[in-house]
This record gives structure tokens, sequence and C-alpha cells, in this order.
């Protein structure tokens, strides 16, 4: 149930002219963000809060908007309001008096994403008596809003350009171009064309309350310029964990290579042969054979080229962030030898780094697909790589292909496996560093103590009410795992750790790698909750594995439906441990999207061994 009986009202007249030649073909309120337009990403948001009406103003281009408006799942509670000649962000308002004036309303810029907080925006309105309360933050480009140290607004520099006067000392804040307004507000603005800070001024000489209340530190983007339109959506990528975004309606990824974030948006059209690196395809752009197109904007008839620092909105383009894993890493991609490579920093205390340099060096030695180590500064922590790209097997599985292409693929990856399955394992004594470490009890049931106080209780709040029997549960669990043949495991062979590099998959995040029984790995990288496969392509999948392990030449352990049944429980309580961890501790709350598949993985694990394992399987039954 909504919490507020409020009003949004969407200025959406302007004409864009900052972004053209994008909105010679798309509306500002209608560029798309992820397959969704910022008018519906607005809606969507104030949607959760309340479901009172909604009214718009028209100018630019008033078909299509009226086109998208008719068929959203909005349009019954839409009022529209045409404008000609615009009228401005005051006139606008003056205009929809009739519609506004009976109760408090929202008024949101179409042209921001943002994640300023509506609640807390509505109820300091609703509690304090303001007329207006303005969403503001600290932005020294744009404060030109003086406020009191009460936070009251007493003036505005250079009204309708947010432009700051350099001259004055005073306390200054930035308009977001988000507010909420008592309809007393609507007496304050005169007819015709004028800006909302008339009303702002005239209520506060008048004795109204005209409150700034800060939200600096919270996300705001101004989708003003195409620059600032793409690192928006390269913001909206990062926010939810992905490099990659390709609407479903896209085909033809076969033989189109990508890298870096890629978005593609519903109707735009890949060719064979084209070749894409941090490029955003909005609706009906064409991306031709033989062309390559980097760090640009495509539209029906346009290409937008920017600099790399524009399009993800990095202030140093000489060492760019990458990498968007749970890892406390820091990855950076930089200049060496004028080429790009991938620049790691860890902490102080990350007693991972020496093993990351070992493994490394170790596993190159046999041939094993990782990166190879350009430098590496132990006294500064630091390591410098081979740059595989951006392109990760879970990302190279969102464009649509051919179940033999992906099929195709996964044997390769599966040889990976194999090879360090067999014959880096031939030759672990050459790496003591990883000889000692051992996928043994203690490590099994850490991971289920991990699962059920990161998930479990952290994430679902269940309590158990036999603990004893399904404590004794893992405990039996942990024993039958560490009783398997052991080999030389990644130990987090999952499709974000496999690398597509020139169409290749190569290896990263090895440096966990343990001591541990094969059929760990092999059910990370088939029943993975990152990607999920069909079961039939599973089956054909496991059986090449195990056809391929016959030929090798290090003694093999040909692994069962219990060993591979059992590590796959225990994995996918790991997985869901980590997710709890990831976004409950870390923050890192799009972890939680890959939840659903986690628990349903665990609960078809569970349903095969519900009579050995009966607790287990009434815990991930209730889940």
């Amino acid at each position: 149930m909504p919490k507020f009986s409020i009003k949004i009202f969407l200025p959406a007249a302007g004409l864009g002219e900052r972004l053209r030649p994008i909105t010679y073909h798309i509306p500002k309120p209608l560029l798309p963000v992820l397959g969704k337009p910022l008018l519906e990403i607005i809606l969507d948001k104030f949607s959760k809060i309340s479901s009172d009406k909604i009214g718009i103003n028209l100018h630019y281009m008033p078909e299509l908007m009226r086109q998208w408006i008719k068929q959203s799942i909005f349009a019954s509670r839409m009022e529209l309001f045409s404008e000609d000649p615009i009228l401005g962000t005051g006139g606008a308002l003056k205009n929809a008096e009739a519609f506004l004036s009976d109760r408090h309303f929202l008024v949101h810029n179409t042209d921001i994403l943002s994640d300023v907080d509506f609640e807390r925006l509505i109820e300091t309105h609703l509690s304090s008596g303001n007329i207006a309360t303005l969403a503001t933050h600290d932005y020294p480009k744009y404060n030109n809003v003086v406020i009191d140290d009460a936070g009251h607004v007493i003036d505005v520099e250079n009204p309708g350009t947010s432009t700051p006067n350099p001259d004055r000392i005073a306390k200054k804040i930035a308009y977001t171009g988000i507010a909420v307004y008592s309809p007393e507000i609507l007496k304050f603005l005169p007819s015709g064309v004028s800006h909302a800070t008339v009303a702002w001024l005239a209520a506060s000489k008048a004795g109204y309350k005209v409150q700034a209340l800060d939200f600096t530190g919270s996300y705001w983007s101004d989708i003003g310029t195409p620059a600032a339109y793409a690192s928006s959506i390269i913001d909206a990528l990062s926010k939810d964990g992905e490099t990659v975004y390709i609407h479903p309606s896209v085909e033809n990824c076969n033989e189109v290579d990508m890298d870096g974030h890629i978005v593609i948006e519903r109707e735009a059209i890949l060719t064979k042969g084209s070749s894409l690196r941090n490029c955003i395809m909005l609706p009906g752009s064409t991306a031709k054979s033989g062309e390559h197109y980097e760090n640009c904007i495509l539209g029906a008839d346009f290409r937008i080229d920017l600099k790399e620092s524009e399009m993800i909105g990095a202030s140093d383009e000489s060492k760019i962030l990458i990498g968007t894993g749970g890892s406390d890493r820091k990855y950076y991609r930089i200049k060496k030898d004028g080429k790009t490579a991938a620049l790691m920093e860890c902490r102080k205390d990350d007693i991972d780094f020496e093993r990351h340099i070992e493994y490394t060096k170790f596993l190159s030695r046999y041939s094993i697909p990782v990166p190879e180590l350009l430098e590496a500064k132990k006294d500064e922590m630091q390591a410098v790589f081979e740059d595989l790209g951006d392109v990760s097997l879970y990302n190279w599985l969102k464009c649509r292909r051919e179940p033999e292409q992906i099929e195709a693929m996964y044997r390769k990856v599966l040889d990976i496996a194999i090879s360090i399955h067999t014959k880096a394992a031939a030759n672990i004594s050459e790496c003591p560093m990883l000889k000692s470490r051992v996928f043994d009890y203690e490590h099994f049931r850490w991971e289920t103590s991990y699962f059920m106080e990161r998930f479990v209780e952290g994430i679902r709040g269940i309590k158990i009410k036999n603990i004893a029997a399904l404590d004794d549960e893992f405990h039996r669990l942990a024993q039958k795992a560490d009783s398997f043949p052991k080999t030389i495991i990644h130990r987090d062979f999952q499709s974000q750790n496999i690398m597509m590099h020139k169409g290749i998959p190569r290896l990263i995040d090895y440096q966990g790698a343990r001591i541990g029984p094969s059929a760990y790995d092999v059910a990370s990288i088939l029943w993975d909750p990152y990607c999920r496969l069909e079961d039939d392509m599973r089956e054909r999948l496991s059986e090449y594995y195990l056809e391929r392990r016959k030929d090798a030449d290090s003694p093999i352990h040909r692994f069962t439906n219990s060993p591979l049944l059992l590590c796959r429980l225990q994995r996918h309580m790991q997985a869901l441990g980590a997710y709890g961890f990831l976004s409950a501790v870390k923050g890192k709350k799009y972890f939680l999207k890959y939840v659903p598949e986690g628990i349903r993985l665990l609960k078809e694990d569970a349903a095969l061994v519900k009579n050995d394992y009966p607790e287990l399987h009434g815990l991930a039954a209730g889940l």
C-alpha cells in the first residue's frame, strides 16, 4: 500500500538542445536507460510511495510522448498539459494550477537520475509546515541557491541557469530539480512564462518557509549532454553490478566482438563482423559489418564520439577502475609499454597477494590460460597483468546465442578445468604454497556455517528449531565431501571468473585455489546461479568432462552422482552465504538478484538427498 497521497508533476516540454542530435529522434523524457525511458524510471520510483495522479506538460515531440503515455501502465493516472510556447518551470505549474491546487505535490525534472529519498523529502515537507521543500546537494558547479543558517532559501543567483556568482560570499547549495510543494505556492507564480525560483523568493519574502533539504552524498546525474547521458547509463550498469546490457529483443550476437561497457537498446541492429567497445546503441542504430565502434553513442543516423573518461565518468583517463565483483582488491586499466594492462592494488594485509603472484607463475608454466604477469611490486602490494578486457562468460551469455555455440564454449571452459585438475595437479610439488592449501573437513564446515550465519539468519532471519540435528547433517556432509579424492581446484570456477578474450576463455580470480574434489569445480560452472543452463546440456557437458578425464596423463577420479551432488549442495550454500555477506556487509545489493536462482538450485539439490539429509531438505524447502 503506497504510503502517501501526493501527486507528481513532471516537466517534460523541453527541447533538449544540448543533447542533439540524440533529441532529434527521441524526446529527453523518453531517453532509454537500460531498456527503460527516464520517465518510466521516475514513475516506477514514485509509484512505490504514492498511487495518486500524475501531471505532465508537453511541447516537444508531443505525439511521441502521447504514444508512450497511451501504452504505459500509468496511462489511467495521467493528465497532460500542452504548452505553446514553453512556459518555463514556474509557468508549467501555474498552467496546471487546477490539477495541483487540491493537495501537496512532488515536482521532478525528467532529465534527472538520482537516488534521492522521496520518503524523507515528503515526510520533512509534511511535518515542517514548509510551503516548499527543495531537494538540494553541495555541488560547487551548480551551487547558486543561497540559504541561511537554518537552511531556508533567501536568494537564488542567476535563476534559470544554475550558475553561481563567484564574487558573492554566502552559504550556497545546488537544487537537484526535485521538490515538494504545498498548493499555496501557486499563488506566488504569475500567469505566462516564469521560473519556479520566482515563487521561492516571493514566498520567502512573504514569510513562508522554503527549505533546502540537503541530500549531499545521494547519487544524482543531470542528463544534459551526450557525455552526461553516457556516464549515467554506465553508472546504472555499475549500480546493478553489470558491464553489459542487451535488450532481449536483440539478435545476431554471433560473430560480433564486444568489450568494455556495452548497452544495446531495443531495435538496435548488430551485423556479423562488427566490433564494439564502450558503446551505447540507441533504438534504430546499426553496427555495420567490418566497422569498429569505440567510446561512442550510436543512433539512427548519427555517431557521437566521446573520450573513455567521459563514457564511464572517470576523472583520470590514465587509471580507470574496472571490475564489478565481490573482491576488496582494486583493479584498474592503465597504459604500459604502449598497451593497456590491468593493475591490481591490494590492502597491506591481503594474505592472498603473494599467493596470486605464485599461482600465476605456476599455472602459466603448465599452459593454464591465466593473464600474463607483467610486473609485481610486493612492497607496494601491486601487480600488473595482461589486460583481458571486460567481457566475462557471464556477460557473453547476455546476448542471444545458439545452444550449440553455448555448449561449444562451455566445453572450452571445461578444458581449462581439466588442465588444472590433471596437468597442473601432476606438478603440484612445484608450488608448495598451493600444495599446503587443502579443501578439507574444516573448510566444508566453514561453508555451511557461512551459509547459516550470512544467509539463513542474516538475510532471511530464520531461526532453526532443531539446530543440533541440522548441525549433525552438516557434519556428515562435510565428512563425506572431505573423503573424495582431491586434486587442484579453482574453488570459484564460475562464469564471472572466465574472461572472454578475443573469443577465447581465460581464467581469473584463482588465488583461492585449493586441493579439493574435482566435482566442486564442475558443480560451480555447470550449476552456476549466475547463468542457468538447460538440464540436458548440463548432462552432456558432465559426460564431456568425464570422457576427457579418461585420457588424462595423471591418475583421475571419475566422480559419480554422489560426489557431484554433495559438492553442488556445498557450493550452493557457499554461494548464498556469499550473496548475503556481500549485500549486507559490503553493501553490494546487486548480489541479491542471484539469490532466487541460488535457492532454486539448493532446493533441487536437497530434494535429491532428502532421505539422508531431511533437516537440510526442510530448511531449503522453506527458503
